[in-house]
């Protein structure tokens, strides 16, 4: 089964370095027209430079695929809105969008501030709602659309000094099971990739070791896959240095504690309520 993206129109965020680069050169390959996002600014999102997203545009015209570079900010609606316009005029639609633009602003929960919390959460959680409205009138008007949610293991288990990060991650996970039961009707679906690779953002997180195996273009074929014909709808897909797998919300069966039942109830029979030996997804996968 070979995968084409011939006469399909993608919009990647966060495109000039990293996963987002990756994604992007791989679905120029592929056949795609693309419009490449990339605010340009530092790890934590400061300053702003139009220089790395042309770098990766004029790398993507090398390929022979057409490309329009976009420097705005995913953090401001009217940014998105501009982007999936620019897509929309040039080639009269938009079927894909990768929403993978992101910052760091990593703090123990102690020492955090509002404005290191806000900041995160602008970009990854609010920043992939902005693109995500601006383009889904499009998506549903043509009964197609693929969308990747980039979420990450820190959302999914945690990881100290991301309470931000985590937050918005795991927001965005809650973001996408809400919109792959609103977009199935109309052929729009919706994933998440979960990533561990070696980025800006994780080269300061792992041993060098650990970086030397995780390269980002290991990723970019499970997102590749994700928003091809072929798609699942609803999946969180995990993938690190070349290994893949399914993260899911499960349940276990429960106990019957009856209407009167108390606290000391619940304490006196947690251990049962906590058992996960036989767990089953909470809403199943759409496979």
């Amino acid at each position: 089964m070979s995968i084409s993206f011939e006469n399909k129109v993608a919009l990647v965020t966060g495109a000039a370095r990293g996963l987002g680069r990756e994604h992007a050169l791989e679905l120029a390959r592929r056949g795609a027209r693309l419009v490449v996002n990339d605010f340009g600014g530092a790890v934590d999102g400061q300053s702003a430079s139009e220089t790395a997203v042309e770098q990766v545009a004029s790398e993507i015209r090398t390929l022979g695929a057409e490309v329009i570079a976009d420097s705005g900010s995913v953090s401001q609606p009217e940014d998105a809105e501009a982007m999936v316009k620019k897509a929309v005029d040039a080639w009269g639609r938009v079927d894909i969008l990768i929403n993978n633009a992101g910052i760091l602003r990593d703090k123990s929960f102690a020492k955090i501030s509002a404005e290191e919390f806000e900041g995160v959460i602008a970009v990854h959680l609010l920043g992939s709602f902005y693109c995500t409205r601006a383009a889904w009138p499009f998506m549903r008007e043509q009964a197609y659309g693929r969308i990747v949610m980039t979420s990450s293991p820190s959302g999914l288990y945690g990881n100290f000094g991301q309470t931000n990060y985590g937050a918005a991650k795991l927001g965005l996970v809650g973001f996408m099971n809400s919109l792959k039961i609103e977009g199935a009707k109309y052929n729009i679906h919706t994933n998440a990739i979960a990533p561990v690779a070696t980025t800006r953002m994780t080269e300061s997180l792992m041993p060098e070791p650990v970086l030397k195996k995780m390269k980002p273009e290991l990723v970019t074929s499970g997102v590749v896959f994700l928003c091809s014909e072929q798609a699942p709808n609803g999946v969180i897909l995990q993938a690190a240095g070349g290994t893949f797998s399914v993260a899911a919300v499960v349940e276990n069966k429960g106990v019957d504690l009856g209407e009167d039942a108390s606290a000391e109830d619940v304490a006196e029979h947690f251990e049962q309520i906590s058992d996960i030996s036989q767990v089953k997804p909470r809403s199943g996968l759409s496979l």
